[in-house]
């Protein structure tokens, strides 16, 4: 409860920052749509702007993502967490002010850029946060409840869009993204684990008795990392100095790429195979975020100390199949409702995978471990558009080469699918070394990894 109650002044934040970021979902759609195509219920240039906004935020996040996790670990969280939260009142000012189609672009063109530094570096930061604060034994734990919040945040937004007519939505949104940069500002403390530890602590993961020690069995000094910006080379050391971190950047790309491709298609989907609009576009997203804050604030906790999270992480995979396909052969308008009951424990796996994640590294390392993750899910947010926007197109066409208006979010499912496919090998291969180790080798790796162990000679030189 200790370990909690530092924690409020972040969930408090997160909450405000999801509560103004989706409560414009389900207007956007249809002023889009509004603008560039008036009276149709499908419009190929609204799909195309939105994948080509996406596809540039998602590349500017590799870029900037890792540097800004980085840069937590030296400059502390909090004065990194003013960046995502302050650049994000600008797009949203925007469509505030007009939303004609000239102001259309201009909010999909400012939204391209703020994008880069807030969708990613919110979560990678508040992660970071978290680990900075709470023991290993307990982070999985920590993070559902910073998601289940966001996700509570996100469901307060969408329920209060639901509520608002479509101009006030927009003001509403600006006024709480503003609130939540002044709250940041006054009222979170800062956290900075190079600062706060001196270097024998550093070594040490928190709350943990365990050291990193090397194979003689001497003591490490603690690396602490201090650059100014990671090179691609150190990113790629960290993750495959370990084959779970391998592992975990494999399924988040896969994961990411299905659900980046889910969200693409969907909403674009719905209008045209069931003419939904606004008001069933928030219905839809009410009852997934309903249902993710519930899971992610009751019963993630509550599993995560008794199941390891690599069980975990395959049970929200097979779920988010199940979302996925589902989604793609619907056959009548309650049917994405009901798919929408799966995201109970297909919200499971980000969590997992960033517990996982964050047991690998040390304390000094998570910001940067956690914006790699970060950076390799955006890698997958770049490649979705060009895939799935001219598919999502030309299937909702007239011009189809036949009729299955699904198809681009079934493809979406086969990516999801891969991924529960390799969490299926990081449970066995977790398995086989438990079952393969002896007391003494599960004591010398109970500590976390170093930067870079296949470097680790020269990084201490």
């Amino acid at each position: 409860m200790k370990e909690l109650g530092e924690l409020v002044h972040l969930f408090v934040s997160a909450f405000l920052f999801h509560f103004a970021a989706y409560m414009i979902i389900p207007a956007t759609t249809d002023i889009t749509m509004e603008a560039l195509c008036p009276g149709q219920d499908a419009c190929s240039l609204a799909i195309y702007l939105t994948g080509f906004q996406q596809a540039a935020t998602g590349f500017g996040a590799i870029i900037v993502t890792p540097l800004v996790g980085n840069l937590s670990d030296k400059y502390g969280r909090k004065t990194l967490l003013m960046l995502p939260t302050t650049i994000t009142v600008l797009p949203l000012a925007i469509l505030a002010y007009n939303q004609t189609r000239e102001f259309i672009y201009a909010y999909y063109a400012v939204k391209m850029v703020a994008g880069m530094f807030a969708d990613g570096c919110m979560q990678c930061l508040s992660l970071a946060y978290v680990a900075d604060r709470v023991c290993e034994r307990r982070r999985a734990s920590a993070f559902a409840m910073l998601l289940g919040v966001s996700t509570a945040g996100f469901v307060c937004g969408t329920l209060l869009a639901r509520l608002l007519p479509v101009s006030s939505t927009f003001q509403v949104a600006t006024v709480a993204a503003m609130a939540t940069a002044t709250y940041v500002r006054l009222f979170l403390e800062e956290s900075n684990p190079c600062l706060a530890r001196d270097d024998e602590e550093i070594n040490k993961p928190l709350c943990s008795t365990s050291s990193s020690s090397s194979s003689d069995g001497e003591s490490l000094p603690r690396l602490t990392v201090l650059r100014k910006r990671p090179s691609l080379s150190e990113m790629i050391n960290l993750l495959t100095s370990s084959s779970t971190l391998s592992r975990a950047a494999v399924i988040a790309f896969f994961h990411s790429l299905g659900e980046n491709g889910l969200h693409t298609a969907l909403l674009y989907y719905l209008k045209a195979r069931f003419h939904f609009s606004k008001d069933q576009f928030a219905d839809l997203l009410l009852i997934i975020g309903i249902v993710g804050t519930f899971s992610q604030l009751t019963l993630m906790p509550f599993l995560a100390p008794k199941i390891d999270e690599e069980k975990l992480l395959t049970v929200g995979l097979l779920a988010s199949c199940a979302h996925v396909f589902l989604y793609s052969i619907a056959w009548s308008y309650w049917v994405p409702y009901l798919a929408a009951s799966f995201v109970m424990l297909s919200i499971f796996v980000n969590s997992c995978i960033r517990s996982i994640v964050s047991k690998k590294v040390g304390s000094t390392e998570q910001g940067m471990a956690q914006g790699c993750i970060t950076g390799v899910s955006s890698f997958a947010s770049v490649i979705c558009p060009l895939i799935f926007t001219p598919l999502t197109a030309w299937f909702l066409s007239d011009n189809a080469p036949f009729n299955f208006k699904g198809f681009s979010i079934m493809c979406a499912g086969f990516a999801t699918l891969t991924a529960l496919v390799a969490s299926v090998t990081i449970l066995t291969g977790e398995l086989t070394a438990y079952e393969g180790s002896t007391p003494a080798d599960e004591e010398q790796n109970s500590g976390p990894i170093l930067f870079s162990p296949r470097n680790r000679d020269d990084e201490i030189k």
